[in-house]
């Protein structure tokens, strides 16, 4: 039901979250009901509901996505509206009685089951049609392939870039690792830092996780960019690039990007190897989850 659910006044949960771009932002940061930037790249939404550590936002702010869908409606920057005024906005809608009924059992709206609602939206875009998927259901789910694994109906560039990928010639994995590409524990990943934001460490008041940030799937990665979570890099390629020669060291640096001496780890790929990358990086787009008309707008 909640697919219903658009703002009548200017910004929606769409605004941010474009179903063609993979449910993210088009822009670095984007721009709120005034137009004051947020703080930081709008995430997509795809496959939320398999994040391992069940946190959102690039900070990690929110313990659930019950809490998540409130925190931008309530934002002075992103919506700038109260609960209340929230509630009365649905309530004053004529379908939407009808609509929480089907869900809820009776025409009851509160702030509590538009979040419920919300949720569940969230939680039904799942990404599994892409040409990866259709290459992985070649081979049991366990054990998983092995990174050289030639998978039938990729190009001998992509199955190259799915190698790198996987092994430690790369070393991705550790870090977007499982079918859904992501990791339970927030990272460092080199990032120059020349302005501070210091993520996770903020919520939790913790230095020990300054400048660390939530992993994100790498689903549809190709529709989402910009990249990171201050949405620095334009392209694919930049960040491949990034972690071929530009990691920077930190403190809290992950150990994934670590040598045994302590410095960064640079992947040091050729030109070939790079451009396969970012070919298999392409082999997770799924256009069916970015065209379904179940996460379109019904208001067109």
């Amino acid at each position: 039901m909640i697919k219903h659910f658009q703002r009548i006044k200017q910004f929606s949960c769409a605004s941010c979250h474009k179903q063609a771009n993979s449910f993210s932002d088009i822009t670095a940061l984007s721009k709120g009901f005034t137009g004051g930037s947020t703080g930081r790249n709008s995430m997509s939404l795809i496959d939320a509901k398999y994040y391992p550590n069940g946190r959102f936002f690039w900070d990690q702010r929110a313990a659930t996505l019950e809490q998540q869908v409130l925190m931008p409606i309530q934002d002075l920057v992103e919506m700038g509206i109260t609960l209340d005024t929230l509630v009365k906005r649905v309530q004053d809608q004529p379908y939407y009685p009808s609509l929480f009924t089907k869900s809820f059992g009776n025409n009851t709206i509160n702030s509590d089951l538009i979040s419920k609602a919300l949720s569940q939206f969230v939680r039904s875009i799942v990404s599994f049609q892409s040409k990866y998927d259709q290459g992985r259901q070649n081979f049991p789910a366990n054990p998983a392939p092995a990174p050289n694994a030639v998978f039938p109906n990729f190009t001998t560039q992509e199955n190259r870039g799915k190698e790198i990928f996987l092994s430690p010639i790369g070393g991705c994995a550790p870090c977007h690792g499982s079918e859904t590409f992501t990791a339970p524990q927030e990272k460092n990943n080199g990032l120059d830092m020349s302005t501070v934001d210091r993520g996770f460490g903020a919520v939790l008041n913790n230095a020990n996780l300054d400048a660390t940030f939530k992993v994100g799937s790498l689903r549809n990665i190709e529709l989402t960019a910009p990249y990171m979570h201050d949405g620095r890099f334009a392209t694919l390629e930049q960040v491949v690039e990034h972690y071929n020669s530009g990691v920077k060291n930190h403190p809290n640096l992950s150990q994934q990007l670590r040598l045994p001496n302590g410095q960064p780890r640079l992947l040091n790929l050729s030109d070939a190897d790079k451009d396969a990358l970012v070919a298999f990086l392409k082999t997770l787009t799924d256009t069916n989850v970015t065209a379904d008309v179940k996460y379109s707008s019904p208001f067109k």
